[in-house]
């Protein structure tokens, strides 16, 4: 197959596979020949052959075939230091490892199931604020290794509050301190479809050996497994076979244990045995330091660039989502700065991200009402969420209801995901009886507005 059709290939994968795959595992490919139907490719590492050809094999086939290859087969092969290649083996799991373009973790020899880390998440560019700073000194103390204390360790949050940086950044620094420790992270997506594999492929004994061998399991987004009732029955025995033998488990959730619906009392009761920990959504100071922290970072991209004094601060402000939106935003106008030339003003970022400003002008989110209900009525955040039906804990999870329909674009079923699973109609019982509440009842009327203006501000 002639370079130009790789080109065209690569183009097509781009927009099927995403972005930050295309970036990670399609880019560093270097395509070498097509003979005989097969189509080699060079791969700087066995592992990258690996997950290449399980996870984008048949995208790769695909595509080839649409632009006109005559393909069946696809090999990758790593270069001997040589010169010489040698092919990856294509049958073996991978290790988990940095990312497509980074050395493989060492595992003790042996392969293991895991994902691959990004080398950007560690503990030196994770920002601490007081939202997340109890979750990062938490991290930070597992990441010593040691004798195991917290076990598992389980931290939760929304989206883009910094659970995956601080599971990556616990792996790295793991194998830092010890190369030979046998670390698997992945997520629990991955864990079900390898369970799956296995039952496919009748290699449940080759899974459970797999899993079960590691000295620190690390499993993300394990809200994922429930209602899946082999892949929880599976978790389970996994997860106290590692917790018998002293081995680390470090677990992540959108939500606390005990409010993932349709996970299993019994999982929900072992993940609760150890320290729960939640991160806050962000607040000023820390989005501004995350603000600060990538600026720096960027210097070394564009050294000539120059920003504004008080454009960060009014990012910082405007944008309060998540830090993955914030970011973005940043990095768009470092981009463009270095295309046009020129200063990042304040009126120049105004322009440049109208359509991220709009986006998040009375972004109000569910999550950061459930935290300012819960401060002012001096509740804990995962008791106004969870299944008590205290007066005192009852009263102001209505009024968070209430709140989050009044000042969000959420529907009631969607808030009563995000109130532990409840019911669209325990929303709209809750909205209307606040409403009732605050015509009738002076002390319930300012509460809600007061916490209304806190939100809006």
């Amino acid at each position: 197959m002639a370079d130009s059709m790789w080109g065209q290939v690569r183009e097509r994968l781009e927009q099927s596979v995403g972005q930050n795959n295309y970036r990670n595992w399609i880019e560093p490919l270097e395509f070498a020949d097509l003979d005989g139907g097969v189509a080699t490719f060079l791969v700087p590492t066995n592992f990258m052959g690996n997950w290449v050809q399980r996870n984008f094999g048949e995208q790769i086939l695909q595509h080839m075939k649409t632009v006109g290859a005559s393909v069946s087969r696809l090999e990758f092969v790593v270069p001997r230091s040589s010169g010489q290649p040698r092919a990856a083996a294509t049958d073996a799991t991978p290790a988990v490892s940095a990312n497509g373009n980074a050395r493989p973790a060492r595992t003790g020899g042996d392969d293991l199931p895991g994902a691959p880390l990004d080398p950007r998440f560690t503990f030196d560019s994770f920002v601490v604020g007081k939202p997340n700073e109890l979750a990062h000194a938490a991290a930070r103390r597992v990441a010593e290794g040691g004798p195991v204390t917290f076990n598992p360790l389980f931290l939760y949050g929304g989206v883009g509050l910094g659970k995956t940086h601080l599971m990556h950044a616990i792996a790295h620094e793991m194998q830092e301190r010890n190369p030979e420790l046998r670390v698997v992270y992945l997520s629990a997506e991955q864990f079900m479809y390898r369970f799956v594999q296995a039952l496919r492929d009748k290699a449940m004994m080759d899974f459970k050996h797999l899993f079960r061998s590691v000295d620190v399991l690390m499993v993300d987004d394990v809200q994922f497994i429930a209602g899946k009732d082999s892949t929880q029955e599976e978790f389970f025995h996994t997860f106290n076979a590692l917790v018998d033998q002293n081995k680390q488990i470090i677990i992540s959730a959108d939500r606390a244990p005990g409010e993932i619906k349709d996970l299993e009392e019994r999982i929900k009761s072992r993940l609760q045995c150890g320290l729960v920990v939640d991160l806050h959504p962000t607040d000023y100071e820390l989005r501004l330091g995350v603000l600060q922290s990538k600026v720096s970072a960027y210097r070394t991209q564009y050294p000539d660039l120059t920003i504004a004094d008080g454009v960060l601060e009014f990012l910082a402000h405007r944008i309060s989502t998540n830090v993955r939106v914030l970011e973005g935003a940043l990095m768009r106008l470092f981009a463009f700065a270095s295309l046009v030339g020129g200063e990042i003003t304040l009126e120049r970022a105004q322009e440049c991200l109208t359509d991220v400003l709009r986006a998040s002008d009375r972004k109000v989110t569910v999550e950061e009402i459930q935290r300012k209900v819960a401060e002012h009525y001096g509740i804990r955040l995962s008791d106004l969420i969870g299944p008590k039906r205290l007066r005192s804990i009852a009263r102001p999870r209505q009024v968070a209801m209430k709140l989050s329909k009044d000042l969000t674009t959420r529907s009631y079923p969607d808030i009563g995901r995000r109130f532990g699973g409840r019911d669209h109609s325990t929303v709209m019982h809750a909205v209307k009886r606040v409403e009732e509440l605050v015509n009738a009842d002076t002390q319930m009327a300012e509460d809600v507005d007061l916490l209304r203006k806190a939100l809006e501000h």
